[in-house]
């Protein structure tokens, strides 16, 4: 541990004394490392030279039968030494992307700990995986250097995707959030177990991207969330953003209308129809969109919506670092041209995609993103849509933010980026596009490793050290004032770059999209 990390665990550790539970007492088995008691009983993980695994523990019981589309239920008691040296299964999803997990089953509802070889009372990092609600499991980030490194316990999440989490129907009562009540289910384990595993109960940050990012925004705005978490971090999610969260009329159309396509049509009946479908059937039903499945507001879990929340100022006030990735849809565009018999972008059909997307407005966005500024019509349709979906809406985020909470703010700015192990490149490089930031954090299973290793151990120091005390600063690095330092943004790439602040709105356009959407 170095000075300044030791300075502030000893601080938050005894500010967290009334908050840690027996359980410390008690942290393993016969003094055996790889044993640790919880309060449903004693998990064997993995010893390591310098940390620690425990793989698949539940935090819930099984949501299968009667408790399918139910809040999760604590995990029933085991009483010998349950053995958590492999995974547990990810949530049914779809296969047919990348960031899909294996093995499968909906006996899921576990999680992971690392933690360094030797510590107490060290801060937690609860990483909620991405996967737009639909894909993903904790299991695919490995925390190793993180929690090595940073000195922090890592906990990462499976929680129920898609139509098994997220799925609003008039029939199942207010079932279209039960992913993020299993995330608050996790969040109650980590507070009741996460001592006997060296982690301070009392100093937890929740993290998560794209999903996992809107997710930390769905926990800031619920008010069953409060005292759950200390600390968040979002990235790639734009709590203000329109991509968050569903109305709930919405969410309970799309939910008659799946259940009709399993021949569960009659609402009456529904509940009891719905629970014997096969998962299989369920999941190919939902398919495979990026779209279709998001927190549904309007019940008691999440009454307002993130942006409602963070505009009115009732979210739950902790320090946030939050931002986004400098060219957050080439991997999106770039994996369109992967596609059997597609072709990069023409230039000849950039401004027809332009008219398409934008309609009366496609000609102020070209003279605004002209084609001979860029090097290929991928990379200028690139900045558009990222500039459109991302930057700005993410911009609106953080100024809501800063109003209430100490708040900083990032830009993944790095253009030489890992990629899918095994698959061709598109015909432009995606540069810092949506997920890659991810393989300088964790040991990513999907992703190539970063091979910017000073750039990958500068965001994991910053990331602890916020994780540690709120703030992200960390001597021998760039100083990363507050956003409310003039709207400081600071940018994350490795080379000539480097770190630094960024004119974000300018870089952006944010003025331009903003007088668009007016």
């Amino acid at each position: 541990m170095n000075g300044f990390h030791r300075r502030l665990a000893v601080g938050l550790a005894l500010a967290g004394l009334a908050a840690v539970g027996v359980q410390a007492a008690a942290s393993t088995g016969g003094g055996d490392p790889a044993v640790v008691r919880t309060g449903s009983g004693a998990v064997r993980g993995t010893v390591a030279a310098d940390h620690r695994t425990f793989q698949g523990i539940p935090y819930a019981a099984p949501p299968t039968g009667e408790l399918r589309w139910r809040s999760p239920r604590p995990a029933r008691p085991w009483p010998d030494i349950r053995d958590a040296t492999a995974q547990g299964n990810a949530c049914p999803q779809p296969t047919s992307l990348p960031i899909a997990a294996q093995p499968q089953g909906d006996d899921c509802l576990n999680l992971n700990v690392t933690t360094p070889a030797s510590g107490r009372r060290l801060p937690v990092l609860v990483w909620i995986h991405g996967g737009s609600f639909t894909y993903g499991a904790g299991d695919s980030y490995g925390a190793a250097t993180m929690a090595t490194r940073g000195d922090v316990v890592v906990v990462t999440v499976n929680y129920r995707l898609g139509v098994l989490g997220f799925l609003q129907h008039p029939a199942l009562g207010d079932s279209g959030n039960l992913g993020l009540e299993d995330q608050q289910a996790a969040l109650r384990w980590v507070r009741q177990n996460i001592a006997a595993f060296g982690g301070d109960p009392g100093n937890v940050t929740i993290a998560g991207q794209s999903g996992g990012g809107y997710s930390v925004c769905a926990h800031l705005a619920s008010p069953r969330s409060a005292g759950l978490f200390q600390r968040a971090i979002v990235q790639s999610a734009p709590c203000a953003g329109v991509d968050g969260a569903h109305a709930r009329e919405d969410a309970s159309r799309q939910g008659v209308a799946l259940a009709a396509s399993v021949g569960c049509a009659d609402v009456a009946t529904a509940a009891r129809c719905l629970r014997d479908v096969p998962v299989a059937d369920l999941v190919a039903a939902a398919g495979d969109g990026h779209d279709d499945f998001r927190p549904v507001v309007g019940g008691p879990l999440l009454p307002r919506s993130p942006a409602e929340a963070l505009a009115a100022g009732r979210f739950n006030w902790v320090p946030v670092l939050l931002g986004s990735n400098h060219d957050e849809e080439g991997g999106r565009l770039g994996g369109l041209e992967l596609v059997p018999g597609a072709t990069p972008l023409s230039a000849e059909e950039y401004p027809v995609r332009l008219a398409e997307l934008f309609g009366a407005d496609a000609a102020a966005v070209e003279a605004r993103y002209p084609l001979p500024a860029y090097d290929s019509p991928s990379e200028a349709l690139t900045a558009v849509l990222t500039d459109r979906n991302w930057s700005a809406p993410t911009y609106e985020t953080l100024r809501l933010l800063a109003r209430h909470v100490p708040t900083h703010a990032y830009e993944f700015a790095e253009r030489d980026t890992p990629w899918f192990p095994g698959m061709p490149g598109p015909s432009f490089p995606v540069a810092a596009s949506h997920l890659l930031e991810l393989p300088y954090l964790f040991e990513v299973d999907y992703l190539d490793p970063a091979t910017q290793t000073r750039l990958r151990d500068a965001m994991i120091d910053y990331w602890a050290a916020f994780v540690h005390g709120g703030d992200p600063g960390v001597r021998g690095l760039p100083r990363w004032p507050a956003f409310q330092q003039g709207e400081y943004v600071q940018s994350l790439a490795s080379g000539r770059a480097g770190i630094h602040r960024t004119d974000f709105p300018a870089d952006h356009d944010y003025e331009f999209w903003h007088r668009l959407a007016r």
